[in-house]
């Protein structure tokens, strides 16, 4: 069972910058291998406290005996990520799916190829009960440490009780929990849930809820557990909306750990109308407004307008930009300035 090493382990409790990582794919759908290394350096270069690969944002298509990408660019990502012997610690995040052996046996591939933790999705596990899934959780746990994952139902994930999040808290080797319900009430399960917990101390909580990411950070979350009040939050992010403008997100997070420090309640509304416009900017990108259908051309958008991608191309056809989306990433674009990262990625893609 390989466990986190002292040092990711006080940096996923401290709190850090954890992109999505996307796929590049050139005009004939096949991979970019030069841009997806690309990619993996510039969020090294942004500043980011590691990368989640092979995950939504990576296209679960990857999987695909016809596609057959997921060693591959777990491989990439972890070779980008040696050749630049950072001076800091940086998490290797490899997505894990599908039924409890598939799920092991990428954890398997996940090992032998450096990475420190594995984001198990719940998604296509629709007819399982919750006690079959704690028992794959526990599987891939005796493998490698574990990254829960909320999944919205919107794309592929399905929800769960309270208890259930409850038994999943005590599963050793669960360092971390992301919560991507998009929806509060199921987010409060997990929170409430983990503050109840016996290993509340030794899991890190990250918000994936891409429509909250603001206010996720900032808010802390306190409950009634036995009589006493117990109090959680959300330590940082893992998120697709991350894959883009990352240098820009690494020094708002940076204002957040300033204000946790410092509780100054001015930064404080400043940071949560901030917050409005992230939400705004995630609206147009993710496409909310038909079922969440362009949220990887999305992503894609931004890197190609910016040169980190050469197009918006999945491994799916039919994932295209929906009707109107293009039209709302320009009002975004030209309404919120500050949130891009262009001036820095200019410099990045100069100094290759």
């Amino acid at each position: 069972m390989k466990r986190l090493s002292k040092e990711l382990k006080q940096l996923l409790e401290s709190g850090t910058v954890l992109p999505a990582h996307p796929l590049a794919l050139n005009s004939a759908r096949e991979l970019d291998e030069a841009r997806q290394r690309q990619l993996t350096r510039y969020y090294m270069a942004s500043g980011a406290g590691g990368v989640a690969v092979g995950v939504h944002s990576t296209q679960f298509e990857i999987r695909d005996p016809e596609v057959n990408l997921f060693e591959k660019v777990l491989a990439l990502a972890s070779e980008e990520i040696e050749k630049a012997n950072l001076n800091r610690p940086f998490l290797k995040i490899a997505g894990i799916c599908g039924p409890t052996g598939q799920a092991v046996s990428e954890a398997e591939i996940a090992l032998k190829y450096g990475y420190d933790i594995g984001l198990l999705s719940m998604g296509g596990l629709q007819g399982w009960s919750e006690d079959a899934i704690l028992d794959r959780v526990r599987a891939v746990a005796a493998v490698m440490p574990v990254f829960g994952f909320y999944l919205q139902p919107s794309v592929g994930g399905r929800i769960f009780s309270y208890a259930f999040w409850q038994q999943f808290a005590e599963i050793d080797n669960v360092e971390a929990i992301k919560c991507a319900s998009f929806n509060r009430y199921q987010t409060l399960d997990v929170m409430r849930a983990v503050a109840s917990s016996s290993r509340r101390e030794k899991i890190s909580m990250y918000t994936g809820n891409d429509d909250n990411i603001m206010a996720d950070l900032l808010t802390t979350f306190k409950f009634n557990i036995k009589g006493e009040e117990v109090a959680v939050g959300f330590k940082g992010g893992l998120l697709g909306h991350w894959a883009v403008w990352t240098n820009n997100v690494v020094q708002l997070m940076e204002r957040v750990q300033a204000y946790r420090k410092n509780k100054r309640v001015e930064e404080l509304e400043a940071l949560l109308a901030l917050g409005v416009q992230i939400t705004d900017v995630n609206a147009a990108l993710f496409d909310p407004a038909n079922a969440f259908h362009g949220c990887i051309p999305g992503i894609h958008e931004v890197l190609r307008r910016q040169g980190l991608l050469e197009g918006r191309w999945c491994l799916n056809p039919e994932e295209e930009l929906s009707e109107g989306q293009m039209e709302e990433i320009d009002r975004v674009y030209a309404a919120y300035p500050d949130l891009n990262d262009d001036g820095f990625v200019r410099m990045f893609l100069g100094g290759k």
